[in-house]
This record gives structure tokens, sequence and C-alpha cells, in this order.
């Protein structure tokens, strides 16, 4: 069942429209970067009108500190496809994108990868790690097996004037590659530092949460169509709650087309926006008795992890205050009991709030949350509603959204390159160099202000020549000695 709230759902359709200008205009980062990876040129992506800059132009190579890349080109992209997924950059070592911060705090990170077909390499068999600033993001990933782009959606928090995004190529398959890149700095309050801690002992309230990794692993607009980043002023993705929905059965989805409330202090639109909290599924009872059930949104989730969870919420279906009274448990917990919206917005009707609650999650890998009567509903009434929810996993003991290894071992594990000759031995060469031309200089002196002349055959020169020699000859310096050698004798040739 539907129910459209006045002004009407077209109306509703055509304020989405308008509302678009003000979110775009309501949000403007202090750190922005955009760079669609593996193209030349500037990228304008057409759903949301975003300008990427590619990272082998000008202005967007300066963040790349890597060498020996390679760039691919989709030659027959599909139709419909955006422009961000048509080219990539693919790493064979480790490799890094730096990038300034000048807004310490969270930011969010959005890595795109979208294989496709090339006679050159095949991205199908890549796999690879990506940490950011010593955090672990992706360990042994693959993009192998579909044909779609994947997002992955991170929030990771920045206390440093730079933000390192590393890449590094498994042993097995030598090469990682990305589609795009987003960093852009989160408004302050995206992020509360305070939740309510549940696990199977206890709830109670927990700090520190902001200095943390975080990754999003569902973003649901409860009772509601697709969010694209279109209508989104932190351009999210908001997918339907149909697949995680346990029964429909009892529930109504609704549909408001008024002006969503958005109060100082309380959930802003950077928060959630309005196309999440103008939509809910809710339950009502319609005669004298209230309904006994639950509805409940599962969600499985990898062991081992502490998730967040936020839960949205909005009263736009309530014709008046203080009618709507309702419980809110997750995993089963009561977290909420006779929870009255209205108390928390300032007695005012569609205005948004939500909560959060850290989930220790080390078993089951299911999460699941629930709204329903309490018993203090109402009959003829409102007696539950949820407009959204997100569930994000946390950053593990050592740093890690994927896996049991750190960021430090990842780098380990890859076989250091040799860069040439030690600079204590490129030290000695030049000071044994100096040592014999000083030695040649005192012996002829200054008669005849001489040019140039052979080195003469003392024993200097014989240990000498005998020493760079060796190097010159070693498996260790075949060309940096040389070029150090070369450059001191014609350094010395012009001052003499």
């Amino acid at each position: 069942m539907e129910i459209y709230k006045k002004p009407g759902f077209f109306l509703y359709v055509s304020l989405s429209l308008l509302l678009h200008f003000t979110i775009v205009c309501s949000f403007s980062p202090v750190d922005h970067y955009l760079l669609d990876c593996g193209s030349t040129e500037a990228t304008t992506v057409d759903i949301d009108h975003r300008r990427f800059t590619g990272d082998a132009f000008e202005s967007g190579s300066q963040f790349l500190s890597s060498t020996g890349t390679i760039l691919l080109r989709d030659s027959n992209p599909p139709p419909n496809s955006s422009p961000i997924y048509r080219t990539v950059r693919v790493f064979t070592r480790p490799s890094k994108y730096v990038f300034n911060i000048r807004e310490k705090g969270t930011h969010l990170v959005r890595l795109h990868f979208h294989q496709f077909d090339s006679s050159n390499l095949n991205l199908c068999h890549s796999q690879f790690h990506v940490s950011v600033n010593g955090y672990v993001l992706l360990n042994n990933f693959t993009a192998e097996n579909t044909q779609n782009p994947i997002i992955k959606d991170y929030m990771i928090w920045v206390d440093t004037e730079k933000l390192v995004i590393t890449f590094t190529p498994s042993r097995k398959s030598k090469i990682a590659f990305v589609s795009a890149i987003e960093v852009i700095s989160a408004p302050k309050d995206l992020i509360a530092d305070v939740a309510q801690l549940v696990d199977s002992k206890k709830i109670e309230q927990i700090n520190g949460l902001m200095r943390n990794a975080l990754e999003t692993v569902y973003r649901v607009n409860v009772g509601g169509r697709k969010v694209t980043p279109f209508n989104d002023s932190l351009w999210r993705t908001w997918v339907p709650d149909d697949e995680f929905l346990k029964s429909s059965d009892g529930s109504t989805r609704v549909y408001f087309g008024g002006r969503i409330k958005y109060q100082m202090g309380g959930a802003s639109r950077e928060v959630g926006p309005d196309n999440v909290y103008n939509t809910a599924r809710l339950i009502t009872s319609l005669n004298d008795s209230i309904p006994n059930l639950n509805i409940t949104w599962v969600f499985p989730v990898i062991e081992g992890y502490d998730y967040l969870v936020r839960m949205h919420f909005c009263d736009i279906a309530s014709i008046s205050l203080g009618l709507l009274y309702f419980n809110v448990y997750v995993n089963g917990r009561l977290v909420y009991e006779n929870l009255d919206l209205t108390s928390l917005t300032n007695d005012m009707l569609a205005s948004p709030f939500y909560a959060d609650f850290l989930v220790d999650e080390k078993s089951s890998g299911v999460l699941s949350v629930s709204v329903g009567p309490s018993n203090m509903s109402m009959s003829h009434t409102v007696d539950a509603i949820l407009n959204g929810v997100e569930i994000m996993k946390m950053n593990n003991s050592i740093g890690s959204l994927d896996g049991t290894i750190s960021a430090e071992s990842i780098l380990k594990s890859w076989p250091s390159r040799n860069t040439g000759v030690p600079v204590p031995l490129i030290a000695l060469v030049c000071l044994l160099l100096t040592a014999s031309l000083l030695i040649y200089r005192r012996g002829i002196g200054f008669k005849n202000s001489m040019a140039w002349s052979p080195l003469p055959v003392d024993m200097s020169q014989i240990y000498l020549g005998h020493i760079v020699g060796r190097m010159l000859h070693s498996p260790f310096v075949p060309c940096v000695t040389k070029v150090y050698y070369g450059c001191e004798v014609e350094a010395s040739k012009d001052k003499w």
C-alpha cells in the first residue's frame, strides 16, 4: 500500500528537481579532488554534471607519484556508460596518489573501478591492495566477474597535510588499476563522535568514533526510490529497501510532498537529503486495535568488525504532534523505547532526526534493524516509522577494513627494487676522486698555467682506477657510478 501526502506526488517530483539547485549550493567542500584516471582530458559526468580532471592531463598529473604506469582506453564502451569508466590507470608496482589537505578532519574517499576488454592487459586477472594514510581499504581486491562499475565509499579521518592513496599489485597478478578517484572534505556534522554501543551484554554510550576509517556497506532509502548523486549534496547513491525488507506485510509506504524542515543542531541536508526524508515505510492502525508486528530489515555483513548503524527518522505521516510513539531495535535489542520524534525536533513535524549505534558483530554475519509499536502507541494513528538506514564498517585494531593484514605489511611483502648505488658508496668514490685530483694538483703545481695533463701513473691513480674499475663492472652499479665519475671529471676539466 502506498500513501501520497499533500500537496501530491507530482508536485513532490517537481520540488525534488527544484531542490537540486539548493542542494548543490548548500555545501562547498574545502578539499575537492575529482580525478578521471588514465584520461588525458577533463571529463564531465552526465548524471550529476561534475567535472573530473584527467590524471594524465597537465593539472591532474601532479597527484600521481609514480612512473611506469599504463593508460588504457576502452575502444568499445557501452553506449550509456559514464565517461569516467572509459579509461583506467594501470600500475605494475606500488604507486601513489598524493593530495594536499587544507582542512583536517573526516574526508570522503570514493574509488571507482570498471574493467573492460583490452588487447594489452587482462584487467579481469588483476588483484591488488589499496591503502590510505595507513588504513587498509582493500586487500587482494579483484573486479572479476562483473561488467558493472564498482564504487567503494569510505570516510577517512585525516590529521596530516597529505592524503596518500597507495595501490599495490599482489605478487600473484602483478597489476592494479583504478578508473576514478574522489577526495572530498566532509561536513563537520557528518560523523558524530558519540554513539550507543549495542552488544549482547549491554547498551551504553561510546565516544571517539570520528578518528577511525569507515566503509559504507549499505545506504538505503526506506520506502522510496533510488536516490542518485544528482539529488544528494555529497553525491551519494541511496538504494531502495525492498531487497533488505524481511517482510512487507502490515507496512505502508508514504511519500511526502511538503518541505523537510532542517534545523540548526539537527540532521542536516548533508546527513540525509530531502529525497530520503520525504519517503518512509510505516505501521498504521486503521481501527481500534494496534498491530502486533515489527518491520525488520536484514543486512548480511562480514564477521569480525564493528559496524556503525545509522537510522534516519522524519515524521512525515502524523497529522498532529504527540501521536507517534514507537520502539526501535538493533539486532533484536531494544535501543529506543517509546520514541517520540517531536520531543527531539523542537515539537515540529517533518523535521529529521538520526540515531547512531555501534554494533559489535563478531559471529552471526547479519545485522538487523526493526521498528514497531510501543506500549504508548495509539489506535487510528501512525505506530512506527523509518526513513533511511546506513551501515558502515569500522576499521579493526590493525587499521584494516578488509582482512587481518596491515598497510605496512602489504608494502613489505612487495619485493624492493634495486635503486642503484648506496649513498655511502657514492660518497666514497667522490672522496677518492677528489683526493686523487688534489694530490695531482699539488704534485705539478701551477707552473706554466697548464690547462690539462694526463693523470700521472702513481700509486693513488692505480688504486683509484682499481676501485672504480671494479665498481663499474659490478652488477650493483651498472650506470650510476659511471655518471658520478664522469660528472666529477668534467667538473675538474672546467675548473682547470
